[in-house]
This record gives structure tokens, C-alpha cells and sequence, in this order.
């Protein structure tokens, strides 16, 4: 089966969507089959993917979580787009904003989306979660249909201050939820290596982080090319495949790749 993982912080505008466009393309260039879900009723993976008017969409996310609280059969390829660089997609648009509330109500409130996911992650070798900007009920939702949870995190302190919560809120999730979750890591982003200042931030993360937590050694360059990318609806490698952007999401994808080649290789050798 595939490995899902969440995308998740939080805070809004660290680099959540650009990262899952970014990685989806990028294992798509790998060779693997790819599955991204936006998970966000502003519906900013979907846009960044081209789809520019995501209200218009007849079958979203929201469909597919709504069929599953329904238990109805949910039809996952009802809903997939395939995007012209090879990542497929599951759309989100504004009516994701009730399953929050829908939700409370609901038995097993928080497999929902694993539920979704579950019914077509065996097509793919990655699926990727685009999370909302929340500690909500639509990223538990995601964290616990994950088995793997990266956190981009901006260089900057404001940020940076949000992090203990989201770490303390992935551990409950492993504690009593979904303890196969793992950390794969925290990923830097947004770093203008010009300043002193995003330095600095890089090194407290480090710092104060990588005791415990994995930290890419990659970290997210703040560059026009990728905003400029998501406005077109391509990825950075279709919109400037030399650039540093590109450059950074490539060293990225090989980390990832790598990491999980090692953690198959240590789960071959303890079954032996």
C-alpha cells in the first residue's frame, strides 16, 4: 500500500501547498505514482494545480467524507484530477469548511478521511495531505489517516512559536489515536540565506529540535519562482527546472526517498 503523509502546520503560509506540489512532482519524477488531497477548504492545492475555480468542482473532498459519515460507497476516482505533470489529485473547495462542524456528531469522528484514503492508497505509492491551516478536526482527521507527518516550518520566530503545539498535538494523536504515526521530519522553509536573521532561526531550530526530531538537511529557499509557479498551476520544475526552488525541491524528494529505502531495509532485517 502507499504512504500517506501529512503535510501540517498550523500556521498559514509556511510553504504547506508549495511543498506538496512540489514533493508530489518531484517522487512523479522518481518514478512513483502519486496522489495528492487537499485537505483545505480554501482550496489553494487545488488552485496551485490549475484548477482555478475549485467552487465549480461537483465531486470534492468533502463529497467523498460526506459518502463515508453517509456510509456509502465511496468512489475515490469520482473525484481525481490528473494533472498534466503526473500527479493525480483529490480537490477540496468551500464545502469543506462544514465537515468541521458535520463532524462532531459523527462516530469515529476522526478515521473519516482515513477511511477515504484507505479506499484508494493501494493505487499509489505516495499520497500526499495538503492539511488545513488548524489544529481542527480536519488535521486530526488527517494525522491520523498518515503514517508519516512532515512539518514545514518557516524561518522566522513568530512561526517558529507554533511548533511545540503542533508537535504536542501529533504525539496525543500517536498516544491514542494512530500510534503508527511517525515524524518525518521538520523542513525550513522560506530561508533567504542573505540575512543573518534566517540563519539564526535555522540554527534554533536545529538546535532545539533535531535532538529528538528528524530536520531535513534540505532547507526551502524564499524565491519569486515558486510563488510564480503556483499561479500558473505548474510545479517549480515545469516553471524553472534550473532554479534554486527546483534545485531545493529535488534534494528534497531524495531525502525522502532515502528515508524511507532505510526504514524498509530495518523492518526487512527485524523480520528476518
Amino acid at each position: 500500500m502507499g504512504k500517506v503523509i501529512a503535510i501540517a502546520n498550523q500556521k498559514g503560509g509556511v510553504g504547506k501547498t508549495t511543498t506538496t506540489v512540489n514533493l508530489g512532482v518531484g517522487l512523479v519524477n522518481e518514478g512513483k505514482k502519486v496522489l495528492l488531497v487537499d485537505c483545505d477548504a480554501q482550496g489553494s492545492l487545488t488552485e496551485s494545480l490549475g484548477y482555478q475555480e475549485p467552487d465549480k468542482l461537483d465531486v470534492t473532498l468533502s463529497t467523498l467524507m460526506q459518502r463515508s459519515m453517509e456510509e456509502q460507497p465511496i468512489v475515490p476516482e469520482d473525484a481525481i484530477l490528473h494533472h498534466k505533470e503526473g500527479v493525480d489529485l483529490i480537490p477540496a473547495n468551500i464545502e469543506l469548511s462544514g465537515m468541521e462542524t458535520a463532524l462532531v456528531n459523527v462516530m469515529s469522528r476522526e478515521r473519516v478521511l482515513k477511511n477515504c484514503i484507505d479506499s484508494v492508497k493501494d493505487k499509489y505509492d505516495y499520497v500526499l495531505i495538503d492539511c488545513t491551516p488548524s489544529l481542527g478536526m480536519l488535521t486530526i482527521n488527517s494525522l491520523v489517516a498518515a503514517d508519516e507527518v512532515i512539518i514545514p516550518v518557516q524561518a522566522h520566530y513568530l512561526p517558529l512559536k507554533g511548533l511545540e503545539q503542533l508537535v504536542s498535538t501529533v504525539t496525543k494523536v500517536q498516544r491514542q489515536i494512530n500510534p503508527d504515526l511517525k515524524f518525518n521530519g521538520i523542513l525550513i522553509t522560506m530561508v533567504d540565506k542573505r540575512t543573518l536573521y534566517n540563519k539564526e532561526v535555522s540554527s534554533v531550530i536545529r538546535l532545539n529540535y533535531s535532538k529528538y526530531l528528524k530536520i531535513f538537511k534540505t532547507e526551502i529557499p524564499d524565491t519569486v519562482k515558486a510563488a510564480e509557479a503556483s499561479a500558473v498551476g505548474r510545479s517549480v520544475y515545469a516553471h524553472d527546472d534550473k532554479g534554486i526552488a527546483a534545485e531545493a525541491y529535488k534534494n528534497l524528494t531524495k531525502e525522502v526517498l532515502n528515508d524511507g529505502r532505510s526504514r524498509n531495509k530495518h523492518r526487512e532485517e527485524y523480520t528476518r
